[in-house]
């Protein structure tokens, strides 16, 4: 079991460790333009996007989860037709948020509280990378499906592959070109075109002979899109409470100025570092449970949530180790401004903490993820997202922007809780002989 935990985890930490590095490249880039505003923009249109895809994610959770207990069962017309549910609903939702960006844009800065400069460069931002959209959007299904399938070596190629055109491109456009600032934005777009191509490759490559199962008249037809739609429904309201918390985190934070913005942009990033890493195990445990699952294989699902939490365990310990360590100096790698390195100092502790406090969290998202306990997914970010609010709101006025760090985390101990406890009824009842 540690064997086949490990082959399909690996791949996805080797492709999830390139996620933050972007983020952290674009945060560099934009802090060697020679404008503090640059990064808060950064930290800003990113927010926006988030505020955008997070309600999307459910096509990658969905179209895993369904997809690995369509494997389990061994009907693999089935998973196909999950392909074809989640790249439909890509395209047409891709083709909306491209309809509404202005009125998107204009009701955001009505709630976010930041300098004329700092909404001018995130609307530049904004305006460029939406066309990606239609890209992006299929990637997170493929990403599902591929998953759902027990590979985790495709999404790792294209995350890769994805991740380095952007940073080479952002890099290039943004330093090297006129374009500046927007050389960031036009980089990313190039790169999830790129990834998009290269899946499509794939799946003739590794998956053609399951072409002949595709019927996009009836695999698309409203009767055949209730299952995906009903499960990807409460996944979408989850989304919603992540946006809440996240974005609210980013908006919240901007309200104490430039400097704590930057300041909380390049923490984030670093949490972001590990969760994306844990992700790698929490992927492998969707894989998992809803293979599992779908194979009615109780006593392998047991044996596996077991080895699962052995290495996240083994993960959060040598990453707190890490970060302990070498927290400072990620800081510095990430920004020449010296009011941001100093400013950082308060929020160290966070980055210590981050690894114990979340790892529970983190690989129960996969486990409900694989069983499509959507229900209870839902129900879990609705509470986490009311303690994060709760949190914020009581401890903000003594505590001032340490109040956000506290309620983040709170959020995740919520999630922690309500999972472990619900965990009997929402994956092991799955399969009768546990």
């Amino acid at each position: 079991m540690n064997r086949r935990i490990l082959k399909l985890a690996i791949p996805s930490i080797l492709a999830n460790i390139t996620v933050p590095l972007v983020g952290m490249v674009d945060i560099a880039i934009s802090g060697r333009l020679g404008n503090v505003a640059a990064i808060g923009a950064i930290a800003i249109g990113s927010m926006l996007f988030d505020l955008l895809y997070w309600n999307f994610g459910f096509l990658r959770i969905g179209t895993g989860g369904l997809t690995a207990q369509a494997y389990g069962r061994r009907d693999l017309s089935e998973a196909m037709k999950y392909l074809v549910k989640g790249l439909a609903t890509a395209f047409v939702s891709a083709l909306f948020l491209i309809a509404i960006q202005w009125f998107f844009v204009e009701a955001a800065f009505l709630v976010i509280d930041c300098t004329p400069e700092l909404e001018a460069l995130s609307r530049q931002y904004f305006f460029i990378r939406i066309w990606a959209a239609p890209a992006t959007l299929a990637l997170f299904t493929f990403k599902g499906w591929f998953i759902g399938m027990q590979n985790t070596v495709s999404p790792m190629a294209v995350d890769i592959v994805v991740n380095v055109v952007n940073i080479a491109a952002s890099a290039v456009l943004a330093i090297f070109t006129p374009l500046g600032f927007a050389g960031i934005a036009l980089g990313t777009v190039i790169a999830q075109y790129s990834g998009l191509f290269l899946s499509l490759f794939l799946l003739k490559r590794y998956y053609g002979k399951l072409i002949k199962y595709i019927n996009l008249r009836g695999d698309i037809h409203l009767r055949e899109m209730k299952k995906f739609y009903v499960i990807n429904a409460n996944l979408f309201v989850r989304s919603l409470f992540f946006m809440l918390i996240y974005c609210g985190f980013t908006s919240l934070m901007a309200h104490y100025g430039e400097t704590e913005l930057a300041v909380s942009s390049i923490i984030m990033k670093l949490f972001m570092l590990y969760s994306y890493i844990l992700d790698g195990f929490a992927y492998a445990g969707e894989a998992l449970s809803g293979r599992y699952i779908g194979a009615n294989d109780g006593k392998s699902l047991r044996e596996a949530v077991r080895k699962l939490f052995m290495w996240t365990g083994v993960l959060a310990a040598l990453s707190t180790v890490i970060y302990w360590w070498g927290g400072d100096w990620m800081i510095r790698m990430m920004t020449l401004e010296q009011s941001v390195i100093e400013g950082s100092g308060p929020y160290y502790i966070w980055l210590v903490l981050m690894p114990s406090l979340s790892c529970l969290a983190f690989m129960w998202d996969g486990l409900y993820i694989g069983a499509t306990a959507s229900v209870a997914i839902r129900n879990c970010m609705g509470w986490a997202c009311l303690g994060f609010y709760i949190a914020y709101f009581a401890l903000k006025g003594p505590l001032g922007p340490q109040a956000l760090y506290i309620a983040y985390f709170a959020h995740l101990i919520i999630r922690a809780f309500y999972m472990t406890i619900f965990s009997k009824k929402n994956i092991f009842s799955m399969v009768g002989n546990v």
